[in-house]
């Protein structure tokens, strides 16, 4: 996974107050927020990078971790206890050899022989070369579509040349990391496998926004029902509903439907609403029959 400078993102230095850093990310998250850029991949993909760095660097543990550790931040703690480690195994290294450099009453051979019968064979170099190590850890980007993400399903990965099956709950967001055990680098001297992080990537849908388990959506309304009221079908993630339209209904009216959102991460049966605003659409060229029968209309309304 590729570095992201995440002070460079928010265009702040790294001593920037927290206050900083606030009004910095609220500035450019209105430059290129999805809404203000509908059709501009680079610009979502801005935008992202601008949530996830805001994300880090507002979070003071967080940012001690990356300013330490870079792009491995989120594996601070695994790096932490590999330290600790192999201090521990120079610290042992040491005071084996502090502990016999002034050991007296032996001779070369017969230091060699007691060291042996302790020790064994390969001597204190045993010691290092037992230490069992932990795996690297992975990282992979795992692209989907929102329609993937509204459905359990499964997906076969390659790691390390070997085809892993793994099962994705329904209701997965982007940026959503999960953890495979034991899918990372292979551990030394018998230590265990890393693991595998992968990183959800979702892409934006042209019908729907998502806004954790709820989607929102923009339908034309023609003048006439919007006046009279009746009936329209409107298209939800799974089919075709139809909706009452109340006579009289205004311009970017919002209608809510229960249940017809995203379901809910890892809670069976559980859905966001689906949010519909109505957008009324004025007739075009219209008949001479059709402009008379509005000229009478304002005549009666005025």
């Amino acid at each position: 996974m590729d570095f992201i400078d995440y002070y460079q993102v928010l265009g702040v230095n790294k001593n920037a107050t927290e206050d900083e850093i606030k009004k910095a990310y609220r500035k450019l998250a209105r430059k290129y927020h999805p809404d203000l850029n509908p059709n501009d991949k680079e610009a979502n993909k801005k935008f992202q990078q601008i949530n996830e760095a805001n994300e880090v660097l507002s979070d003071p543990e967080k940012r001690k971790k990356y300013d330490q550790y870079g792009k491995d931040w989120k594996h601070a703690e695994e790096f932490e206890k590999a330290r600790q480690s192999r201090q521990s195994q120079q610290q042992w290294a040491n005071a084996d050899t502090e502990g016999f450099s002034g050991f007296e009453g032996f001779g070369e051979e017969g230091f060699s022989d007691f060291f042996q019968s302790m020790f064994g064979s390969s001597g204190r170099r045993r010691s290092t070369r037992d230490v069992k190590f932990r795996g690297q850890d992975y990282n992979a980007d795992l692209h989907l579509s929102q329609h993937d993400a509204y459905r359990t399903h499964q997906q076969t990965l390659k790691v390390n040349n070997k085809n892993v099956r793994i099962t994705i709950p329904a209701g997965v967001e982007n940026g959503q990391i999960i953890k495979l055990k034991n899918y990372g680098g292979p551990g030394i001297n018998g230590g265990p496998n890393g693991d595998l992080y992968i990183t959800f990537v979702i892409a934006d849908d042209f019908k729907f926004k998502r806004l954790r388990n709820d989607l929102y959506a923009t339908v034309d309304l023609d003048l006439y029902t919007a006046v009279l009221g009746g009936e329209i079908v409107v298209d939800t993630m799974d089919g075709k509903v139809k909706l009452k339209v109340k006579p009289e209904t205004q311009n970017e009216t919002v209608t809510r439907l229960k249940g017809k959102g995203f379901p809910v991460y890892k809670k069976e049966g559980e859905f966001g609403d689906l949010y519909i605003t109505y957008s009324i659409k004025i007739p075009a060229h219209l008949t001479e029959k059709q402009k008379e029968l509005f000229r009478e209309l304002q005549k009666i309304s005025s």
